[in-house]
């Protein structure tokens, strides 16, 4: 495909009127709330996985920054992998008892 043709990265390719301009879309940042205002669920998930057992966090209100840290404290915590993916944390493996205890330890509240 040549560099002509090709669609504009935000979404849109060409536009007729000639007083457009394009607005960006500003999200505003989500404040964090207080880690005992927080629940959180932890869950073992498998699917979609290759059969590889995830611990799951979800349920975090908060800025994204904030939950990336949490993520990776959680992952020090347990000694293993993961990420932060759409608003959740993913720990590698059966985690969920290291995962509960940091996080009441923290103040959060979990079920």
């Amino acid at each position: 495909m040549s560099k002509k043709n090709k669609a504009d990265t935000r979404g849109f390719v060409y536009s007729t009127d000639p007083n457009f301009s394009y607005q960006p879309e500003t999200d505003p940042q989500q404040e964090t709330l207080a880690p005992a205002k927080q629940r959180l669920r932890i869950v073992l998930d498998t699917k979609q996985r290759a059969g590889k057992a995830v611990t799951l966090v979800t349920g975090f209100i908060g800025s994204s920054d904030d939950l990336e840290l949490l993520g990776k404290q959680l992952r020090n915590y347990c000694g293993t992998g993961g990420a932060v993916k759409e608003g959740e944390i993913l720990v590698q493996g059966d985690q969920r008892n290291k995962v509960k205890q940091y996080l009441q330890k923290q103040g959060y509240g979990v079920y």
